[in-house]
């Protein structure tokens, strides 16, 4: 491909749109990070996975760090380890569910549950890391649906940046434990916050597209006519 098609104007447009979306998503606060004060997840985690399936996996990629980095250098945090690490769960999710390719997608959340229970603490709180081979069944199915997808990316982010904050923050193995029913309801919850993210978003761009007549270069705007709720919505009478 052509860089001009690579970098087209209405593909530039689309990037720039999800990036703001993302920044904006990434300051309304959703719930408290457990174990730490002044740390939230956010509506970021709702639909940050998603901009991969629309954009593709690089560009989706590109988006979430782009934005990630933004808030960075407003907020004006430290470039410290820790910090700069808490930039990774979403790329790895936005990977997730934006490919069809099952090896890196396998291999993280594998990783991860060797690096958590080599950890001493990990070790102990090993029934822990099992929420890690949820991602891993999710790509070996060969149709699967859209919340699966979703909950599958939630997971990776989550297998991430557990790894990350076990090697960093000092928790027992009876506070890990202790988290598995609070994990499996956030994740649940950010699963579904995926999927309908995703579904309104693949139908206002539908909407957008098919009403203002846009034509789009290939593979530049990769809109899911399955998901999109306009078909529907055009049959109800009113």
């Amino acid at each position: 491909m052509k860089i001009k098609e690579l970098l087209s104007k209405k593909r530039i447009l689309f990037i720039l749109l999800f990036i703001f979306l993302v920044f904006i998503g990434n300051k309304i606060n959703f719930s408290e990070v457990i174990g730490s004060k002044n740390q939230y997840f956010t509506l970021f985690q709702f639909f940050g996975p998603i901009a991969s399936s629309f954009l593709g996996s690089v560009f989706g990629i590109i988006v979430v760090l782009s934005a990630e980095l933004l808030d960075f250098l407003i907020v004006g945090k430290a470039f410290t380890i820790i910090n700069l690490l808490r930039l990774t769960p979403m790329l790895f999710a936005a990977y997730y569910f934006g490919t069809r390719k099952k090896t890196i997608s396998i291999f993280i959340p594998t990783l991860a549950i060797l690096l958590f229970i080599l950890h001493p603490i990990g070790k102990q709180a090993w029934v822990y890391s099992l929420f890690w081979l949820v991602p891993i069944a999710i790509k070996l199915i060969p149709n699967k649906s859209l919340f699966l997808k979703s909950l599958g990316a939630t997971l990776t982010a989550h297998c991430i940046g557990t790894i990350a904050w076990i090697y960093t923050v000092p928790m027992t193995a009876d506070q890990w434990i202790a988290l598995i029913p609070t994990t499996a309801y956030e994740r649940f919850l950010f699963a579904l916050g995926i999927s309908a993210s995703y579904l309104v978003i693949n139908t206002v761009l539908d909407f957008v597209v098919e009403k203002l007549k846009i034509k789009l270069p290939v593979n530049t705007l990769l809109i899911n006519k399955k998901y999109s709720l306009l078909g529907k919505i055009s049959k109800i009478n009113i």
